[in-house]
């Protein structure tokens, strides 16, 4: 299936009119002001969620602002201060726009992964963003900061309505460009209504910055009619494939190194190659790339075609094996050196808050109490009722709490686990307890915490030099997070929601024919 999109060969002419419009008209308001001096308006939003289909929680309000929920001009200060996504736009405005552009802050609204978000939320979000844009008197662009693979309660594909709505609302003349995370799950929706779409060319990511700058570049070039991009979206029947998927290693280096050597050609504006995120039950799913060049539709769709090929020849490299937890705890005992010289660390594979599980697994917990309590181990948990009664005793108190298997009780079971509480600390994942076994340093928290930094455990008073083993719930933020301590990497699977085998997952809305669940010949 191709998607095909380009914006309209009389831009320039178009802009030019207006410009000569307003200078032989010689108007004194703001708006005419902006003409006279070619300074466009280019308004910005972000709005990110990662969900898990298979989760029965529901991200709310709370979520997001425990992360990031700012709205008009508090965004700018948040933007630089997290220098991702938005303070790249911002740097292309300064260096590209040269005071040709005014930039409108409108939110930024980010929430870790999670199950769908809360409906009337989505709206809230969503009018917001449409009311602001009808509230200026002109807008030449918009950019959008999205995740790709944001899932709502009853709809399918919000970032497509929320993108199809902006269009409808403003029409055609107006660009819109849009940043997604690598794992995005491209539409026709999003292909037929965005002008431009980019997305990271690292995994795990560390291009924020660069990937909304390049996207603020073309917007800004595009709206002032330096260019004119012509954008091809490729969609595949494939849904995993390439083993690890990251980005300098094989075989997806080949690939992201492919895509830099054509982004070098005249005439080509950006390559995305989006290699999904597996846990979205939703009618469109699968792979995409995406070419844009200045123009040439036939050269744009060459490279979305190049691309495509070479994820389809490498769909049958196989995932990383994986280890239970007993087996993890065993590994870690022989490593004895590794945890002299470091810290191990076990990636829960299987409760991934990174992949929007619960993050309330008790499997890897129950394993080192049973096997590894007297090695040194921090592991987070996410367990409302249990935090809250552990923030109820004292410091230095012995308790025994039920935890997990509260919100996952399909994969997950409760398990009783008796500590002293050591430590007691409201955080940005609500009310925080240490509950310590032996060595084990149980994190009870109200939000699920990813435990993707190494500041996540600093900030509690624990050192990763003390630690014998490290659990973290996130599948590749940590593997350059941790690169200073981690001597050897586990990958535990266990029952949960973020297996990353396809055939262990519950779909029902997914198209099909789909490799690997289909044997097919072709990703067309």
């Amino acid at each position: 299936m191709k998607f095909k999109t380009s914006i309209p060969s009389n831009l320039t002419l178009f802009v030019i009119a207006v410009l000569t419009f307003s200078i032989v008209s010689g108007c004194s308001d703001q708006n005419s002001q902006d003409n006279s001096t070619g300074q466009k308006v280019i308004l910005y939003a972000e709005f990110m969620h990662e969900v898990n289909s298979f989760s029965p929680v529901i991200t709310t309000e709370v979520n997001f602002k425990s992360d990031h929920l700012f709205y008009g001009e508090d965004v700018p200060k948040s933007a630089i201060e997290e220098d991702k996504q938005l303070a790249g736009f911002l740097s292309a405005v300064e260096k590209s726009g040269r005071g040709r552009i005014k930039a409108v802050p409108i939110l930024q609204a980010k929430s870790m992964s999670g199950g769908p978000v809360d409906s009337l939320f989505y709206r809230k979000i969503k009018n917001l963003i449409i009311d602001a844009v009808t509230g200026q008197e002109r807008v030449d662009g918009i950019y959008l900061s999205l995740h790709g693979a944001m899932g709502v309660q009853g709809m399918f594909d919000p970032e497509g309505d929320l993108i199809k709505s902006l269009r409808d609302t403003l029409g055609q003349d107006v660009k819109i460009a849009v940043t997604f995370d690598l794992h995005a799950n491209v539409t026709r929706r999003r292909a037929e209504n965005a002008d431009i779409i980019v997305g990271y060319h690292t995994n795990p990511h560390r291009d924020h910055f660069k990937t909304a700058f390049r996207a603020g570049d073309l917007l800004i070039r595009t709206v002032h009619g330096e260019i004119e991009p012509a954008m091809v979206v490729n969609k595949m029947k494939l849904l995993k494939g390439g083993g690890i998927n990251v980005d300098f290693l094989p075989p997806f280096n080949k690939i992201f190194a492919s895509m830099k050597k054509m982004e070098k050609q005249d005439d080509v504006l950006s390559v995305s190659f989006f290699p999904v995120h597996i846990w979205i039950d939703e009618p469109e799913l699968g792979y995409s790339t995406v070419a844009i060049t200045d123009g040439k539709k036939d050269l744009a769709q060459e490279l979305a075609d190049e691309i495509s090929e070479m994820a389809w020849a490498v769909r049958d490299v196989p995932q990383p094996e994986g280890n239970s937890p007993e087996e993890a705890v065993a590994i870690a005992r022989e490593k004895k050196v590794a945890r002299a010289l470091g810290t191990m660390v076990f990636c829960d594979v299987s409760d991934a808050v990174g992949t929007g599980t619960p993050g309330e697994s008790t499997w890897i917990l129950k394993a080192l109490v049973e096997n590894g309590s007297e090695m040194t181990s921090y592991i987070a948990l996410r367990d409302e009722a249990a935090a809250r009664d552990a923030w109820h005793s004292s410091v230095g108190d012995e308790v025994t709490l039920s935890v997990g298997g509260k919100i996952d009780t399909v994969y997950n079971r409760p398990f009783s686990y008796t500590g002293i509480v050591a430590l007691k600390q409201e955080t940005s994942f609500g009310k925080t307890v240490i509950v310590k076994h032996n060595g084990i340093h149980l994190i009870l928290s109200e939000l699920p915490m990813s435990s993707r930094t190494p500041a996540d455990f600093r900030d509690l008073g624990l050192s990763i030099w003390k630690a014998d083993i490290v659990v973290v719930k996130n599948l590749f933020p940590f593997r350059y997070n941790y690169l200073l301590y981690n001597r050897k990497t586990v990958n535990v699977i266990s029952p949960g929601l973020s297996n990353t085998d396809p055939f262990a997952l519950n779909y029902v809305n997914i198209p099909r024919p789909i490799y690997p669940l289909d044997r097919i010949e072709s990703w067309r």
